[in-house]
């Protein structure tokens, strides 16, 4: 919700030696078996997959005369920039030499690049403006323990942004004008206890959301004397499919994605002065996913709708002749960004086996320029198929999901392995998050290492309708885990996994998932992988960043309320750590030390618990990383362990070890002797 009311955002080379595959086969470690029925399939470097890309990032300045991407600049990851009829003439703009750049936008003027940078995973974002003409970068925000948000950016007001800056308090974020050049802001909303605002071009708040008891949301206008007063009501079953996604240029229409009174959340437009709302586009399966907006005029063109896969719908006839152009660039595509004259624009192009692919779109000449691909050493590599499949709840849901298998185990590629196969199941975080289909790094990966891998939309999940979303409310170690074991067990009655041989894996919520498919239903499971997964929930919820804190009556529906007896006995009764002792088969755990979500005490009381039982973990932690891990070197020495400990207890194989601890400040707290090769990795 947070995220999308943020009405902003307009939209490292990789190391890996493709001529490096045949000598690391000789290096890997894995059943003679096994390697038979491989055949001379190769094993892909993990620094192939999850080193950083060659570019990554694409947008155009809004004159369309320059582009801009993410690339290594000694290793680590920055901005770059180019003349858009000479991408070869790229030169780094910025100097980051420590978690790379990964979210960055231009600014009207043309000569200024906004970019986001935090402190070792902290999340406490700060703003920084480049002058691409002078050279300078200045800090807008030097402020300690604040996390910065981009409230909007306007071609009426282009040597300007709005930002939100919760220094005064750190549960509000309130709103500033702040100049890129000097780095002077004024405030221009002082929030007196709002969730989030909607502002239009002219830098004025228009309305905002207020979160009430019960968990539905308000949204305010501006009264008699600027006081803000209800304005329309967002109830508590449509919080996670109802959202304002800003005004058109001229801030007379106001778009939404609307489920209130429906199923599925609709575009919707609200003609503001006459105060009638109308349905743009909607589809009977799915929630609206995307849209395409106009530069200049604000107004959406077309929206995406994702089920299994996606489809356009196009409400402007103008774009028919460019969609229907870019359709036959291969695979289904994106348009990343596009020039404010509306005649360039940035294209991407997705397949499920292989790597992204940026076009340069003329408009004018009706013709695509290939730019690049994201990651080019993957371009000839034999990459597996992604098979969607819908599967059915024991409740009767449809679960929209993702089977990825080995290429040399379904030759025929139907999606059905000529027998079964060790199993992961890939548990996406959020949980109010989806998997689609496409290019998928970790099923790659996995599927190249012998498995086969599955991801499930479980209830829960957003993107199906609301009542698909709703039937997840307090079911977090319920009906949203038997969605996953019914996954399981659809894949070993269809002959594709090995009941014996299945993992779980996953981050965030997908990390909870993991802790509770090993101590709710450990007989299903050999193992499983959880990276900053939450143990405990109610220390989860008690210890969540401020700026959460006005969610939290909506949190509290959906998840459970720690702030009543009932609540936390109910909380304490879904939490992993509270049926530890149940824990049978290895655990592997990765933590970010500055996590602000999930925070170490997560995985450290787990952890402690399981070593009071006695019971083997295996747990890395990583004192310079977050939610999650930025940084290449810890990625890879991550992934390294993780595949490593997947081979040990399902079969698969691997690439050893080795020396991909280095440059990581890892920490193996315990259970290094868990894993192969980790010992020695360590030099113990």
């Amino acid at each position: 919700m947070t995220t999308r009311l943020r009405n902003i955002t307009r939209r490292r080379s990789l190391r890996a030696r493709f001529g490096a595959l045949l000598a690391l086969l000789a290096l890997v470690v894995a059943p003679a078996a096994l390697m038979a029925a491989e055949g001379e399939v190769p094993l892909i470097p993990r620094d192939v997959i999850f080193g950083n890309p060659d570019r990554a990032g694409v947008r155009i300045s809004p004159d369309g005369k320059r582009i801009s991407y993410l690339a290594e600049k000694d290793g680590v990851l920055n901005i770059w920039v180019a003349p858009a009829n000479d991408p070869g003439a790229a030169l780094a703009v910025t100097d980051d030499d420590d978690r790379g750049i990964r979210r960055y936008f231009w600014a009207y003027t043309n000569r200024h690049i906004v970019y986001l940078q935090d402190k070792d995973g902290d999340e406490n974002w700060r703003a920084y403006s480049v002058d691409l003409k002078s050279g300078e970068e200045k800090d807008l925000t030097p402020l300690e323990g604040v996390a910065v948000r981009i409230q909007q950016v306007s071609p009426d007001h282009p040597g300007q942004i709005l930002l939100g800056i919760n220094d005064r308090d750190a549960r509000l974020h309130d709103i500033y004008k702040v100049d890129l050049a000097s780095g002077e802001r004024t405030l221009v909303e002082e929030n007196p206890g709002v969730l989030a605002y909607l502002t239009d071009n002219d830098f004025g708040a228009r309305l905002a959301v207020r979160v009430q008891p019960d968990g539905s949301m308000e949204m305010l206008s501006r009264g008699e004397g600027d006081a803000w007063e209800p304005y329309f009501a967002i109830p508590t079953e449509d919080t996670l499919t109802t959202a304002p996604l800003g005004f058109d240029a001229a801030g007379d229409v106001l778009y939404m994605v609307d489920s209130r009174e429906r199923n599925t959340a609709a575009l919707k437009a609200l003609d503001l002065a006459e105060g009638t709302w109308s349905v743009l586009a909607e589809d009977p399966k799915t929630d609206t996913a995307g849209t395409v907006t106009h530069p200049k005029t604000g107004k959406v063109q077309a929206v995406r709708f994702d089920y299994d896969r996606s489809r356009w719908q196009i409400l402007d006839s103008a774009l028919a002749k460019d969609f229907a152009y870019l359709e036959t660039l291969g695979g289904e595509f994106r348009v990343q960004d596009r020039s404010h004259d509306d005649r360039f624009w940035i294209v991407a192009t997705y397949s499920d086996d292989g790597p992204l692919r940026y076009y340069h779109y003329d408009r004018k000449a009706g013709e695509a320029s290939f730019l690049f691909s994201n990651r080019k050493a993957l371009e000839d590599l034999p990459l597996a198929k992604m098979h969607p499949r819908v599967l059915e709840s024991r409740d009767g849901l449809a679960l929209v999901s993702y089977l990825t298998l080995p290429t040399w185990s379904d030759p025929d590629g139907d999606g059905k392995p000529s027998s079964p196969l060790p199993l992961v199941l890939n548990v996406h975080g959020g949980p109010y998050a989806r998997d689609s289909w496409g290019y998928s790094g970790y099923h790659q990966w996995m599927a190249n290492r012998g498995y086969a891998v599955l991801s499930v939309n479980f209830r829960g999940s957003t993107g199906f309708g609301k009542d698909f979303l709703n039937a997840g409310n307090l079911e977090w170690a319920g009906k949203m885990h038997d969605d996953l074991i019914d996954a399981v067990n659809w894949a070993v009655a269809e002959g594709i996994a090995d009941e014996k041989k299945v993992a779980i894996t996953g981050g965030s919520y997908g990390g909870y998932a993991t802790l509770v498919g090993l101590t709710f239903t450990p007989d299903v499971f050999a193992c499983g992988v959880d990276i900053v997964g939450p143990s405990n929930l109610i220390t989860l919820l008690r210890n969540v960043p401020p700026y959460w804190r006005p969610f939290f009556p909506t949190m509290a529906s959906r998840i459970g309320n720690v702030n009543t007896v009932e609540g936390r006995r109910y909380l304490r009764s879904i939490s992993p750590l509270t049926h530890v002792e149940e824990i049978s088969v290895p655990l592997l755990i990765g933590q970010g030390a500055n996590d602000p979500r999930v925070q170490q005490q997560e995985s450290d009381q787990i952890v402690e618990a399981m070593q009071e039982r006695e019971i083997p973990v295996t747990y890395l932690l990583y004192p310079d990383e977050g939610h999650g891990f930025a940084r290449p070197d810890n990625r890879m020495s991550f992934f390294a362990v993780s595949e490593a400990f997947l081979a040990e207890h399902l079969g698969g194989r691997f690439e050893p070890i080795g020396g991909s601890l280095e440059g990581s400040s890892v920490e193996v707290v315990t259970g290094a002797e868990g894993v192969p090769g980790l010992a020695d990795a360590l030099g113990r």
